[in-house]
């Protein structure tokens, strides 16, 4: 039997253990070795969501422009905090300059973001600021509550106009009640005219005209399961504000199963090429857009920036964050309600 030396199995482990790393994406997520490029991390909420997709795509291409290492992370669902939390601590071991993050909970994520400061890393919140805003180095957002006041104004005119008295089921994302998720909600009720109550809170409203909240964790299944509870509660709903273009298409799939279709308009936010077909088909009465790829365009570069020199990047001009634009988009444009059709939706969905 032929004799292996200790240092020659030392050599084999070794490589085995190489093997293993680069096999799992080095500190834990997707992305290439970077050799000296400085590392920069992207950590969202799913990877299965087309906005968030969108995100990678956008921060994927900025990566490669700006000579940086990406590495990639996502949590199992929308609301999974603990991944998030592993995300960072690995990007803190392995020396990043900064990361990218789409909080799930956008309270339960601050000490974890913290500690990443501390260590010397920029933190930029994409698409959901966190609780307080000040917990990140910056913020690059879609303005959540003026989206939701754009689509509040879209069915308010248009309930008027036909002379309907609404009966409002809403579709929220979690129990969380994240930054992103109250804005969009409260920002709906401002626009639509009703009084939200505590603008911090989801659900305090005492509206008549709101038969009842569900979460849906931005999913299509939660919406389909949140409108047939709704429907049980109150059968002539006709107005329907959802967080997402997901929750909506499960939300439309409860709504034609009861053969109620051509009776209930619903509202969303997003923008994306596959909810901007559903307004063209009148799935969805309105949408306002948002811009993911643009969002993790900016903040790739701008943790490049702060490699290169220190500099940080600094917030739209009255506003706490860098607000990368929504547009309402529609085919029923409403007096006195600024939009854009879904020509213009699918040329510049989620761009």
């Amino acid at each position: 039997m032929k004799r292996v030396t200790s240092r020659r199995v030392a050599a084999v482990l070794a490589t085995g253990a190489v093997l293993a790393l680069s096999a799992c994406g080095g500190a834990g997520g997707s992305g290439g070795g970077g050799g000296d490029k400085p590392i920069v991390g992207l950590i969202t909420k799913t990877d299965t969501n087309p906005f968030f997709v969108k995100m990678k795509e956008g921060a994927q291409a900025a990566a490669a422009k700006s000579g940086v290492d990406l590495r990639t992370f996502a949590g199992k669902s929308d609301g999974d905090n603990e991944a998030q939390v592993q995300a960072i601590e690995s990007l803190i071991s392995a020396g990043a300059k900064g990361f990218l993050i789409a909080a799930s909970d956008s309270k339960a994520i601050v000490p974890t973001l913290d500690r990443a400061r501390q260590a010397g890393l920029l933190v930029i919140a994409l698409d959901t600021p966190i609780n307080p805003p000040s917990a990140a180095d910056a913020t690059f957002a879609t303005d959540n509550f003026q989206a939701g006041v754009l689509i509040g104004q879209w069915a308010k005119a248009k309930f008027d106009k036909e002379g309907k008295q609404a009966k409002i089921a809403m579709l929220d994302v979690s129990a969380n009640q994240v930054s992103v998720d109250l804005g969009r909600d409260q920002g709906f009720l401002q626009g639509f005219g009703i009084d939200p109550g505590d603008k911090n809170i989801i659900g305090d409203e005492k509206d008549p005209r709101i038969v009842g909240h569900q979460v849906t964790q931005g999913a299509a299944d939660g919406g389909r399961t949140g409108m047939e509870n709704l429907l049980q509660k109150d059968p002539t709903i006709n107005l329907v504000y959802t967080i997402n273009e997901p929750s909506a298409a499960g939300a439309y799939e409860a709504i034609k199963a009861a053969g109620r279709q051509n009776d209930v308009t619903i509202v969303s936010v997003d923008g994306g090429c596959t909810g901007v077909n559903q307004v063209k088909t009148k799935q969805i009465g309105a949408t306002s857009q948002q811009y993911p790829l643009k969002m993790a365009q900016l903040g790739v570069e701008a943790i490049s920036a702060f490699a290169k020199d220190g500099a940080k990047p600094q917030p739209t001009a009255g506003k706490d964050f860098y607000d990368t634009g929504v547009e309402l988009i529609t085919d029923e444009p409403q007096t006195g309600v600024p939009s854009k059709d879904t020509t213009f939706g699918a040329q510049n969905c989620w761009g």
